[in-house]
């Protein structure tokens, strides 16, 4: 077991930006990719106070005031997941949904052991809207956060793996945790732990690789494919996952795959029929296998990577008001700054985001190049035209002189 005991570094403004070693581990980065990332647990004991990311109080705002819908929460007891429609009701007059949370019933089924789970918190609570969009920035991998709202001696879950790798933070009460080692090694997004149940309960029935409780501000990170229950101990628990949905290999070579596949569509060889009364691939799986080989080597899955990580994940907030209010006061002492979380690269002319692209003459190209490093610019410095159509796509966004 890799257990870092020491507290972290007492950083209030988060060095640089960085969330990973001055919130969540105690390892320096480098130490925490070569020997922990992906391989193994490790329990960093005392990382901090969370409760600016979130506590009780959150909870019963998000579920009694914020009228979430479906499937921003779950209810979970002994392993089995209750139904939608058991903790949903009508929103009354003015809200044409039937799907919203019901404070009531959820109370109830809280109150007879539930385990209350709000999921992608990233979307709904804006502390970690923040903190996911930062830490998926530094980890070069998207993060969404869940938080579990357990009741004393219950259990949500059975034992099972994720498909994602995870840090657990505990914020309030304990809960023990009970890890086994995998029986299914790095499994891939489409190889739940229901595929092997059977080996799953066999492992959770032997001896325990950690076996421990986590107290307030107790980080745990687990890689995909870990064995893992929990139980809450003598009151209420409440603890957060950031689930890193990490890139693989096997992904890259998917799109790798896909570019190749692009290329061979214009291939007049291999857009040709089979030959008449063929009944199986034949002599000309080895045309296929030297042309698809050819493209291969030829394919660069680059810019489908890019694409793809910007759909993983959402840019920062944006306010239409204050968009508005830049563009109407527009002037060369406007202060702006690019969206955060727009994933944005200059691709030869072309400036591509999550919002979308924009082509730029070459004459915008150097102003592109300034707001990418992230600073503040003054719209005069920028050109008001260029800035004005920015603001307008949702690039650009007002900023603090």
């Amino acid at each position: 077991m890799s257990t870092v005991p020491t507290p972290l570094r007492d950083t209030a403004d988060d060095i640089d930006g960085r969330v990973l070693e001055t919130r969540l581990i105690s390892l320096g980065r480098e130490d925490f990719a070569r020997d922990v990332w992906g391989r193994t647990p490790l329990l960093t004991r005392g990382a901090g106070d969370f409760s600016d990311l979130f506590s009780a109080a959150s909870v019963d705002e998000l579920i009694s005031r914020r009228g979430l819908r479906t499937p921003f929460l779950r209810v979970a007891k002994d392993g089995a997941t209750a139904p939608e429609s058991s903790f949903t009701s009508s929103g009354g007059v003015g809200a044409s949904v039937a799907d919203q949370l019901d404070d009531t019933t959820l109370w109830r089924s809280f109150a007879d052991g539930s385990t209350l789970v709000l999921q992608a918190l990233q979307r709904t609570w804006e502390p970690i809207t923040e903190f996911a969009t930062r830490l998926g920035t530094e980890l070069g991998h998207p993060v969404q956060a869940n938080a579990y709202i357990t009741p004393p001696q219950n259990r949500g879950f059975d034992d099972h793996y994720d498909v994602h790798d995870v840090f657990v933070l505990q914020i309030t009460g304990t809960k023990r945790w009970i890890l086994h080692e995998p029986v299914h090694p790095d499994p891939l997004r489409d190889e739940p732990w229901t595929e092997h149940r059977a080996a799953v309960a066999s492992a959770a029935r032997g001896e325990a690789y950690i076996d421990t409780v986590l107290e307030p501000g107790d980080v745990l990170y687990l890689p995909r494919g870990w064995l893992h229950a929990a139980e809450a101990q003598g009151a209420v628990s409440i603890h957060l996952t950031l689930g890193v949905h990490t890139w693989t290999r096997h992904a890259l070579a998917e799109q790798l795959a896909q570019s190749a596949l692009e290329l061979l569509r214009e291939d007049p060889e291999m857009r040709r029929s089979l030959p008449l009364g063929a009944d199986g691939p034949g002599a000309e799986l080895a045309v296929v296998r030297r042309r698809l080989a050819a493209a291969i080597a030829e394919s660069d899955p680059t810019p489908l990577f890019h694409r793809t990580r910007r759909g993983q994940a959402r840019p920062a907030p944006l306010g239409p008001l204050a968009q508005l209010g830049a563009l109407d006061g527009l002037g060369p002492g406007t202060v702006v700054r690019l969206r955060e979380a727009l994933e944005a690269r200059l691709e030869g002319r072309r400036l591509a985001t999550r919002v979308g692209w924009l082509e730029f003459p070459e004459t915008d190209l150097p102003s592109v190049v300034r707001i990418l490093d992230g600073g503040t610019r003054l719209a005069g410095e920028l050109g008001l035209p260029f800035v004005e159509r920015l603001l307008r796509a949702g690039v650009l966004v007002p900023a603090e002189p």
